[in-house]
């Protein structure tokens, strides 16, 4: 009893509920997600303008792209789970179902959850983003997550689904759909980034002479910093090459010689040597 999983100490016949439970709580974080982004847009059209505007609509517009591929993915993976458990049942209960397959449930569960978490962390995310007191990295790493979940419910679907179903197909289809969102959020993300750092770090406008000068000398500080901080990395790189050709180098050689068959013994009588064979 101490070494099953914590999951199982929940009862059997709850796990069924808990699948349909957990599924249209995913849907309504999605929902939700949708919604705040929504709110999210009409502040940003009040409260910004110019490059800000602009790259905030893009990546709120790419995050809503990416929301509305995720509930697709949930409505599939719903009806494909209905007709898992319509042709794997037979004359038990859908409880009875899940019951029996536990561990896929439980699966199916993990999964769900997972893909309603990376939503609503994405969102929270782009509101920061929106407001200036978060970090793009955040929803670039969140996108990656909600492909990651969206790859473990497809996996855990298909375990039990026919080949042949075409709910499963457009699972499988859905699930590329939002891979190709999450992408097009992290495209828009980075090059949004890079517009708003060249806005910040160009804008010279309102600097005196004497600020020019003090910027300058220091912006050649740095250059010279990284110069030799890049040439030392270089160095280091070609030296952890070195090192890794010389040991890969033994270890083949080592296998080499451990695969060679052992000399056999000689005989008093010559043999004929074999035939020379062709290149």
């Amino acid at each position: 009893q101490e070494l099953r999983p914590k999951s199982l100490d929940i009862k059997q016949e709850e796990l069924g509920d808990m699948v349909e439970k957990e599924m249209a709580s995913t849907s309504e974080a999605i929902e939700d997600a949708v919604r705040r982004i929504e709110e999210m847009m009409s502040q940003a059209r009040n409260k910004s303008s110019g490059v800000k505007l602009e790259v905030n609509e893009r990546i709120l517009n790419s995050c809503t792209d990416l929301m509305k591929a995720i509930r697709l993915l949930v409505m599939t993976s719903t009806n494909l789970q209905k007709e898992i458990v319509e042709s794997g049942r037979g004359a038990a209960t859908t409880q009875e179902f899940y019951a029996k397959n536990s561990r896929w449930t439980e699966g199916l569960i993990s999964a769900s959850k997972a893909v309603g978490w990376g939503a609503t962390q994405l969102v929270e995310s782009a509101d920061r983003v929106v407001l200036h007191t978060g970090k793009y990295e955040e929803l670039i790493v969140c996108s990656h997550e909600i492909a990651a979940s969206t790859a473990q419910l497809v996996a855990a679907s298909k375990v039990k689904a026919e080949k042949s179903s075409r709910n499963l197909s457009r699972l499988q289809e859905c699930s590329r759909n939002v891979n190709e969102m999450a992408a097009n959020v992290v495209a828009s993300t980075k090059s949004g980034q890079e517009q708003i750092e060249e806005k910040d770090t160009m804008d010279f406008s309102g600097m005196s002479l004497i600020k020019l000068k003090k910027e300058e000398m220091e912006t050649q500080v740095k250059v010279l910093e990284l110069e030799k901080r890049l040439e030392g990395e270089r160095v280091r790189l070609g030296e952890l090459r070195k090192q890794h050709y010389a040991l890969a180098g033994a270890y083949d050689a080592v296998e080499d010689e451990e695969a060679k068959p052992a000399p056999a013994p000689r005989r008093g009588i010559l043999k004929k040597p074999p035939l020379a064979q062709k290149p």
